[in-house]
């Protein structure tokens, strides 16, 4: 989060006020279209305005876009991937009454996008339907495919029955809890991404691009403005494509690996927005870069050689008056606040780094954390506190691959936040320069898991069902993807 696009006072005082006046609304099982409430109560009223919302928007959208004939109705799952149907956008009036019925088992999914045993659930039980419905606002254009379309995200999580380990209803409920306490985060996302060629190589491996312009494999320089000019093209069609649908974006830099770049995204107070438009920009990145010959990763470590992916969280927590809480106390809050993601952050690996490539990217000396530690401007740290004025307090998180789940890391980096703040932890002293020790952190999934299986506080902020539905879901995942011999165990243990 640049200092040029940071809150002032004033501005954090009237969104801090608005979400405070608001935060019965926010998304909870009791506001459901389908839960039979009597007539003229204030739960029927809300259902009614929502609704109409919804219609409102459906129609202006279709009168703005005459020629959009379908609607992706689309959520994330666990791994992150999109799911959901494809509808004539004829038909999504009636959809804001019936929601859209769906497998309540799809949020579990493997990444490959066939289910793998979660506890049980779509496989033991009937694989029994739930119902998601529209989110209001969420209806924008897809400009990027080979026919203009349309999207709108759906969730369980406004519906009588939210489903407890859909992403989306799980960084829910750590908002209420923030709710409750009168406080409210403002957040940013920053990620990297990798644009690898369509063809691989005689092994199987991903190729760098070829420069547009010059013809040869991209150059690794950094913050080279001329990488950004030779990939304009794909570059500005991303960008446009987010302020077609609501995405501010900040500065674009040429990363050090080739074809890597990262693009900030504008902070949100609305921090469940800031997780959608997260979730939308990578759908944008990986179809505008395949429009222009590309293939676009988040994976945290496509190259053994070059740096990874990172997806950075920049953090800060607001009070009902607008005044910054870290700041508070001589920045006491901010220490507890890093205290408590320090603490929470072993057993939160599982969602930072959710698969075994992503351990790839946490290596010593690579500007990335290799144990739970913290610093002032300090890049080599798992949490960074970067120089800002006293209303822009905040703290950097910087330890998830760019491929995690957009909703399920910032649910955890803020579990972590109310964690220490609760229990008032301290973080023991900063770390002034980079460090080899990878003490304190799992160094692959299995560990992960087992530490998150393991942990109290995740179990207590999240809900004991996700951790546990979530451990299975990605075991069952992992023990998929080993359950291959490679023809390198030949050419090892033959």
């Amino acid at each position: 989060m640049s200092e040029s696009s940071q809150l002032t006072s004033q501005q954090a005082s009237q969104q801090a006020t608005q979400q405070s006046s608001t935060k019965q609304t926010s998304e909870q099982p009791s506001q459901g279209l389908q839960q039979p409430l009597p007539p003229g109560s204030p739960q029927t009223t809300q259902c009614s305005a929502q609704t109409q919302r919804l219609l409102d928007e459906i129609r202006q959208f279709r009168k703005r876009y005459p020629d959009v004939a379908e609607v992706d109705l689309i959520a994330q799952d666990i791994p992150g991937n999109f799911f959901g149907k494809r509808s004539p956008i004829t038909q999504l009036e009636k959809c804001v009454e019936t929601g859209l019925k769906l497998p309540a088992s799809i949020p579990l999914m493997c990444v490959q996008g066939y289910p793998v045993n979660a506890l049980g659930y779509g496989l033991d039980d009937g694989d029994p339907d739930t119902t998601m419905y529209l989110i209001p606002g969420s209806l924008q254009p897809v400009r990027w495919e080979s026919e203009p379309r349309a999207q709108m995200f759906c969730t369980t999580g406004i519906g009588p029955a939210p489903l407890a380990w859909e992403p989306r209803v799980i960084l829910q409920q750590v908002l209420n809890q923030f709710q409750a306490l009168d406080l409210y985060p403002t957040v940013a996302y920053e990620l990297e991404f990798y644009l690898v060629s369509m063809e691989r190589d005689g092994d199987g491996l991903i190729q760098p691009p070829r420069d547009p312009v010059t013809g040869n494999n991209d150059r690794t320089a950094v913050l080279a403005i001329e990488r950004l000019s030779d990939y304009g093209d794909c570059l500005r069609e991303i960008i446009l494509n987010c302020q077609q649908q609501g995405i501010k974006t900040g500065p674009i830099s040429a990363e050090l690996g080739p074809g890597q770049y990262e693009i900030n995204l504008d902070h949100h107070s609305d921090v469940m927005l800031a997780a959608d438009q997260c979730a939308c920009f990578r759908r944008i990145v990986k179809g505008v870069a395949r429009k222009h010959g590309y293939l676009a990763t988040f994976m945290a470590k496509p190259y053994l050689d070059h740096p990874g992916n990172g997806l950075h969280l920049h953090v800060s927590l607001y009070d009902k008056d607008g005044n910054n809480a870290l700041d508070k106390h001589n920045k006491t809050n901010l220490l507890h606040a890093v205290a408590g993601c320090l603490e929470l952050l072993p057993a939160s690996m599982a969602m930072f780094a959710a698969n075994r490539n992503a351990y790839r990217r946490l290596q010593p000396n690579n500007f990335t954390a290799v144990s739970p530690n913290w610093g002032y401007e300090n890049r080599f740290v798992a949490v960074r506190i970067p120089n800002s004025d006293a209303a822009n307090t905040r703290l950097e998180h910087r330890v998830s691959g760019a491929d995690a789940n957009p909703y399920l890391t910032l649910a955890a980096i803020l579990a972590g936040i109310l964690h220490g703040l609760v229990e008032k932890a301290d973080p023991g002293a900063p770390c002034d320069g980079s460090t080899d020790q990878t003490l304190g952190l799992p160094t692959d999934l299995n560990q992960a898991l087992s530490l998150m299986r393991q942990s109290n506080p995740l179990r207590k902020l999240l809900g004991d069902k996700f951790v546990d539905v979530y451990c299975a879901q990605k075991y069952s995942e992992l023990v998929e993807f080993e359950n291959l011999i490679s023809a390198r165990e030949y050419d090892w243990y033959l």
